[in-house]
């Protein structure tokens, strides 16, 4: 599976794509950003199957959540990922990146919501932003904090804070579910599964997994549906 990061997708860069990777039949778009017209016409134009992820697209699992519509589109493409990846498994899907996404798909396939916090960078920037005084930091590699002077202290209080976190929401999870998988991913996800004492997993391909097999499921309801 190949990425490549982008500031902005634009036509030119999906033209790009195509002339570089000949034969691409299918694609999938999920985005957050408005304004995606220009794109969406020019997907529609050069792919012979293209959708948009929304909250109704047809999904290869059920979705418990009560409002779909306002469900971030990464949280249940990786829901999908993990379900493809572990079929017949309960899964906790952790998501570090900004903010800290808690994801759970039993092991019948159904999609059961989550939790959202801050993430590791934003808690040290809100220290800093909100107070007067305390230096805005950078987390440091798991090791003994022993907050006896004010970096530690500030670094102590976040990561150990986040571990607790962390550690009690699987706790929650599995009481309720039982046994778990846990996977990570996002941008602090290897800093997490060094902590975490747990039977877990990185995989930060998750959400681009989910996404290609919901692009699959739409295209086969869509071909089942001609006949």
């Amino acid at each position: 599976m190949l990425s490549f990061p982008v500031d902005r997708l634009t036509p030119r860069d999906i033209e790009q794509l195509l002339f570089d990777y000949q034969g691409i039949e299918k694609a999938i778009l999920s985005s957050v950003k408005e304004n995606q017209d220009q794109l969406i016409t020019f997907l529609k134009e050069h792919i012979p199957f293209f959708i948009e992820l929304t909250h109704n697209t047809p999904l290869p699992v059920n979705n418990n959540y009560e409002t779909p519509e306002t469900l971030g589109k990464d949280r249940i493409a990786a829901a999908v990922g993990a379900n493809k990846m572990f079929p017949a498994h309960t899964v906790l899907i952790i998501d570090a990146g900004t903010a800290i996404t808690y994801d759970l798909i039993d092991d019948s396939g159904t999609y059961q919501g989550g939790f959202i916090t801050p993430g590791l960078q934003m808690r040290f920037k809100a220290l800093n932003h909100y107070t007067d005084k305390l230096p805005l930091l950078e987390p440091v590699s798991p090791i003994k904090i022993d907050g006896k002077n004010t970096v530690n202290a500030i670094r102590g209080g976040i990561q150990y804070g986040l571990q607790g976190e962390v550690e009690n929401i699987i706790r929650y999870f599995s009481e309720i579910y039982g046994k778990l998988t846990v996977i990570f991913t996002g941008g602090d996800a290897n800093y997490f599964e060094k902590i975490i004492k747990n039977n877990n997993f990185v995989a930060l391909e998750i959400t681009l997994l989910g996404l290609n097999t919901i692009l699959e499921h739409s295209f086969t309801h869509k071909a089942a549906k001609t006949f």
